[in-house]
């Protein structure tokens, strides 16, 4: 469906989670096409998790439209580690959020969620429609059922309030880029493997041991394709019509870029691209995931958007950051 709104370089433009890996790169999306009425609380200024605190931000500042990009997240590891935490406070960040926009007349909402939120074993590319159809991924269930509980209050409050509500869901597949985090253990597995590799290199390590067995399938997005999107998105798209009166519609649409590699095919670009040329093994014991995530994002594709940037150079680009700037990165 046709946006119902349109931002205007005047508007007044919340991103929550602006200093974040998406966050970040849709501020310089919107600041590339000359918006400036744009409002940011970092994490000490604003706690998300207090619901009084947000309703008390949202109440002042009355922003006419925001991009939800504040989420506590990690990779495989530290989702396993923590379920309970990934739940919680993803849901309470979510939910505190779409209902202070909700009672603050925010013109549109844009909900960054995952596609982490589909059946483990599910059929591929992945539709929308594959939604809630089998069980989760046990090693990241936690983030899932939050970012599905904030996808699907969007749904409802465009169902009961479609006069009030312009509330859309974006699914993005794993992203990456600069500025991510490079934990060795809690980290997202594109940037886990740059430091990994470019370490090995620097101490004259011979061995690459990787997690898992290498098989498993993932499609990867730069985070400025990403940001490139939800601007188009906010701009054009507000869902999809139930079939009958009160029925919800689809108001989630997935973001991809097509294709996918396994995770052994990942490590191989990696290691070519930061001169690694040391053996790579896999340690069996750490688990795969999910056995494979391709998004199908026919949907978003027939509005009019692909992404522009090239895996290898988006690659290249992150390494580029992570060398210059790895001092200032999360140890």
């Amino acid at each position: 469906m046709k946006s119902k709104h349109v931002m205007q370089k005047t508007d007044k433009i919340y991103i929550a989670g602006h200093k974040g890996l998406v966050g970040s790169a849709i501020m310089r999306r919107l600041q590339k096409e000359g918006f400036e009425n744009i409002i940011t609380r970092s994490r000490y200024e604003l706690d998300l998790t207090n619901q009084q605190a947000t309703n008390e931000f949202f109440y002042k500042e009355k922003p006419d439209y925001v991009f939800m990009a504040a989420a506590k997240v990690g990779g495989v590891q530290a989702n396993k580690e923590a379920l309970d935490q990934f739940m919680y406070i993803n849901t309470l960040i979510e939910f505190n959020t779409i209902m202070a926009a909700f009672h603050n007349q925010v013109k549109k909402f844009c909900f960054l969620g995952s596609g982490c939120i589909y059946p483990r074993e599910c059929p591929q590319p992945i539709k929308e429609e594959y939604l809630l159809t089998a069980p989760l991924e046990i090693t990241n269930e936690g983030y899932a059922l939050a970012k599905i509980s904030g996808l699907k209050l969007c749904e409802y409050l465009n169902t009961h309030h479609p006069e009030k509500t312009d509330f859309i869901s974006v699914m993005p597949c794993n992203l990456y880029g600069p500025g991510d985090n490079y934990h060795p253990e809690y980290s997202h597995v594109i940037p886990a493997l740059i430091r990994k590799f470019h370490e090995a290199r620097e101490h004259g390590n011979n061995e690459v041991v990787m997690w898992g067995t290498g098989t498993a399938m993932r499609e990867f997005l730069h985070i400025d394709d990403i940001a490139d999107a939800c601007f188009f998105l906010m701009q054009n798209y507000s869902g999809d019509k139930g079939n009958k009166p009160g029925e919800p519609g689809i108001s989630w649409i997935n973001i991809g870029c097509g294709s996918d590699i396994t995770i052994k095919e990942l490590g191989k670009k990696i290691a070519d691209i930061v001169g690694f040329e040391g053996k790579i093994t896999y340690d069996h014991i750490h688990p795969d995931g999910t056995p494979r995530k391709l998004l199908d994002s026919q949907k978003l594709f027939a509005l009019g958007w692909r992404p522009s940037i090239h895996f290898e150079e988006g690659l290249k680009q992150t390494y580029e950051d992570y060398k210059i700037n790895k001092d200032n990165y999360r140890k």
